[in-house]
């Protein structure tokens, strides 16, 4: 659910005593795609109709049918989306679904239905069945993982973009990887039936127990069997194709390191055509931008980093040589005076890490110097406060203390601070920092 349009499910039994109900007969609504995961269309009539509010102030209402096409959020797979539309041609476009302890599944929306009015839903093919793809594709996944490498799935998630399963091993190597991935392609390629069928609690225990089920749900009553011919036989209450064939595909996209073992992201169908077609543009575009070919891509990159590297080793080597004359050259243009030297300069056409640079080695360069030097590249601007080791006071104690002045935060160490400054109010500051570093100088020399 979008926690910034609608509330919570915690929201939601909170505010219950405080819902203003409209309800013919509320009941559990019959799921239509539990026998027909290929149903667009609908009819049904309202049961109930409840007003929330919700998280902006908005309304909310929720919608209760007899019977529904659409699939609430569950067992890792997002709810559908659609419309609700009346006879005389209104429609009520249903932004999210979700179902209730007791087995109503009701419709987001943010116009009222009255109950008992009849209805025709009409449900998001193309998201329906982008879900069904990447179901049914994890189901096939997570059989050939647990036949050929004995890894368990745990989860499984289906996102906007991404899909993901979570498995109970260590480590997939990448040869692995490309087997399990060939063999499900392989299965896709042989188009098997997918069925669905239904058996009691102790009938799914036996066939767990026989090895033919994979998973079994903890739950009491009838059980809802998805059943990929000679591949894979699993609880499920989700939607599915009717055969691999269907599936169009799949494609392991990555693997990383979780909790509880390791994560494989993966697409299906059209999302990897999609996917696939994006990576090639990207990589024509790299191309072009290189003039290079695809296959020279990653020596190219290689190249192009190596001489990065270098080139950022050799900058950062004339970077200090010139902080190092420059240096030299300040301490040389600012005399001793009543036994301290202290440099105070602004630079507008500098980075703030060559100044700090500069800052560093100028009081380095001379005995008796401390050095205020201010970038002033932006607003506000950066002022470091130096000294050499001879002197005593501390540079992190008197930044602090002179930017919490004017309501400022800064500090560093006792040799090296620095804080920002409003541009402003940077030239009275350096001034007044000048006269503090003077008074410091005199006042340990006592």
């Amino acid at each position: 659910m979008r926690a910034d349009r609608l509330l919570s499910s915690g929201a939601l039994q909170e505010s219950a005593e405080k819902c203003s109900w409209r309800l013919k007969t509320l009941q559990q609504t019959e799921r239509l795609y539990y026998s027909d995961s290929f149903l667009k269309t609908f009819a049904a009539e309202v049961t109930g109709v409840r007003e929330l509010a919700g998280n902006t102030g908005d309304t909310v209402w929720q919608i209760s049918l007899n019977h529904s096409a659409f699939y609430p959020t569950s067992g890792g797979q997002p709810f559908d989306t659609g419309v609700l539309r009346t006879p005389d041609g209104a429609e009520t476009p249903i932004e999210e679904v979700e179902e209730d302890e007791q087995g109503a599944v009701w419709h987001f929306a943010r116009t009222p239905l009255a109950a008992g009015a009849h209805v025709e839903g009409q449900i998001d093919w193309q998201r329906r069945f982008d879900h069904m793809q990447q179901h049914t594709g994890q189901h096939l996944l997570s059989a050939v993982f647990a036949r050929e490498l004995k890894a368990g799935t745990v989860s499984f998630h289906l996102g906007e973009k991404i899909s993901t399963i979570d498995l109970t091993c260590a480590n997939l190597p990448e040869h692995s990887l490309e087997r399990v991935e060939q063999i499900a392609n392989e299965i896709i390629a042989e188009d098997r039936p997918v069925t669905t069928k239904y058996v009691s609690a102790e009938e799914a225990q036996a066939l767990l127990a026989a090895g033919d089920l994979r998973k079994l749900p903890e739950r009491a009553g009838s059980i809802r069997l998805v059943d990929i011919a000679d591949c894979d036989l699993n609880a499920c209450g989700g939607t599915h194709v009717r055969s691999t064939g269907q599936i169009g595909g799949l494609q392991i996209r990555g693997v990383e390191k979780v909790s509880r073992g390791v994560r494989v992201e993966f697409l299906c169908g059209f999302r990897a055509i999609r996917a696939a077609r994006a990576n090639a543009a990207i990589l024509d575009e790299t191309g072009a931008l290189l003039s290079t070919g695809a296959p020279e891509l990653p020596a190219t990159v290689a190249r192009l980093l190596a001489e990065g590297k270098a080139g950022a080793k050799e900058r950062q080597k004339l970077r200090e040589e010139l902080a190092v004359f420059h240096a030299e050259k300040l301490v040389a243009e600012a005399p001793l005076a009543g036994g301290i030297r202290v440099i105070v300069r602004e630079f507008k056409d500098r980075d703030r890490d060559s100044v700090r640079l500069l800052a560093s080695r100028t009081a380095a360069a001379a005995v008796s110097t401390a050095v205020i030097l201010c970038a002033n590249d932006a607003d506000p601007v950066r002022v470091f406060l130096a000294r050499s080791r001879d002197l005593n006071f501390d540079c992190g104690r008197m930044l602090r203390e002179a930017l919490a002045q004017l309501g400022l935060r800064g500090g560093g160490s006792p040799d090296m601070a620095q804080g920002d400054v409003p541009r402003a109010m940077s030239s009275t500051f350096l001034d007044s920092l000048s006269a503090s570093v003077r008074n410091a100088a005199v006042d340990k020399s006592k």
